[in-house]
C-alpha cells in the first residue's frame, strides 16, 4: 500500500517554524565558514586594535578633549568612540561577505531552494549581529587591559553595549544592500573608502567643537557621533558635548538614527535580493 508524503504545513505557525529554520540554516552556514577561516574574524578586529594603539598611545598625549590639559582622560574619551567606530565600520564586512556569497553562487543556490525569500537577508543580519557582539566583547577586554573603566552602573553599562549593537544592527542592512549591489568582492573591498570618512568625521577621537565649523556640524549629526556620545554618558566617561541638537540629546539621537537607517535600507536590501537576476 502506497503512502502519500505529508503535505507541507501551510498554517501560519507552520510557515513561521520553517522560516525560523531557514534563518538558522543561514546563520549556521556563516559560523561554519567563520570557523574554517578564522582569519576573517581576526581581520575584523585587527583594524580597531591598531587604531587604539595609534590614537591612544601615539596621538593621545596631544589631545585635550576635557579642557584639563593634553592627554588627560583621553583613554576614557577614546575607547567609547572606538567601540562605536568598530560597529560603524562593520558594514563593510557585511558587504564583503554578501558579495562573496553572491559571487560564489551561494545566493543563487539558496534562491533556487524552497526557502523563505527573507532567509539570506535576515539570516545575514542575525549572524553579523552575533559576530558584532563577539567583536565588542574582545574589544572590551582590550579596553580593560589598557586601563579603561566604565563608571556607570551595571545596567547603564549593559545599555551602552545594547545601543552599540543597535547601531550595528541598522548598518548591517546597509552592508547587505551594498553587497547585493556591487559586482563582486573586489568592488566590495573598495567600500572602505566610504566607511573611513563615515567613522572618522565624528566625535570618535575628537570633539566636533575642535573641528572647523562646517566639518564640526557634519560630525555632530553623524549617527556614529550620537552613539559615541550616548555611550560615554552611560559609561560615565568624559563627554565633550556641543550645542547642536544631537549632542544635547545624544541618547535619543542614538536610538532614532538606527530606526531611520533600517527603515531606508531594509526594504532596499529585500527588494534588491528579490530582483537579482532580472
Amino acid at each position: 500500500m502506497n503512502t502519500l508524503a505529508p503535505l507541507p504545513d501551510e498554517t501560519l505557525a507552520g510557515r513561521l517554524k520553517w522560516t525560523l529554520h531557514d534563518y538558522r540554516t543561514i546563520v549556521g552556514q556563516e559560523f561554519t565558514h567563520l570557523w574554517r577561516q578564522p582569519v576573517n574574524f581576526l581581520w575584523a578586529l585587527g583594524f580597531p586594535i591598531v587604531m587604539v594603539l595609534l590614537f591612544v598611545y601615539v596621538f593621545g598625549s596631544a589631545m585635550d578633549v576635557t579642557g584639563e590639559g593634553a592627554g588627560v582622560d583621553y583613554v576614557a574619551y577614546a575607547m567609547p568612540g572606538m567601540f562605536a567606530m568598530t560597529m560603524a565600520f562593520g558594514f563593510t564586512n557585511t558587504a564583503w561577505a554578501v558579495a562573496e556569497a553572491k559571487e560564489k553562487g551561494f545566493v543563487d543556490r539558496v534562491r533556487s531552494m524552497p526557502m523563505a525569500s527573507s532567509a539570506v537577508v535576515v539570516g545575514r543580519n542575525i549572524a553579523d549581529t552575533i559576530h558584532a557582539a563577539i567583536d565588542l566583547f574582545v574589544l572590551f577586554l582590550i579596553a580593560l587591559a589598557i586601563g579603561w573603566r566604565s563608571d556607570g552602573t551595571f545596567w547603564e553599562t549593559l545599555g551602552a553595549f545594547a545601543i552599540l549593537l543597535w547601531l550595528r544592527f541598522a548598518l548591517i542592512w546597509v552592508g547587505v544592500w551594498l553587497g547585493l549591489m556591487v559586482k563582486g568582492v573586489e568592488q566590495a573591498g573598495n567600500l572602505f573608502a566610504i566607511a573611513f570618512p563615515f567613522g572618522m568625521v565624528s566625535s570618535v577621537f575628537t570633539p566636533p567643537e575642535l573641528m572647523p565649523g562646517w566639518l564640526g556640524a557634519i560630525a555632530a549629526w553623524n549617527p556614529v557621533s550620537a552613539t559615541a556620545t550616548a555611550i560615554r554618558e552611560l559609561f560615565g566617561n568624559p563627554v565633550a558635548a556641543g550645542n547642536s541638537w544631537p549632542e544635547q540629546h545624544a541618547l535619543m539621537a542614538a536610538l532614532i538614527w538606527p530606526v531611520i537607517i533600517t527603515a531606508i535600507f531594509l526594504p532596499l536590501a529585500v527588494r534588491r535580493f528579490r530582483n537579482l537576476g532580472r
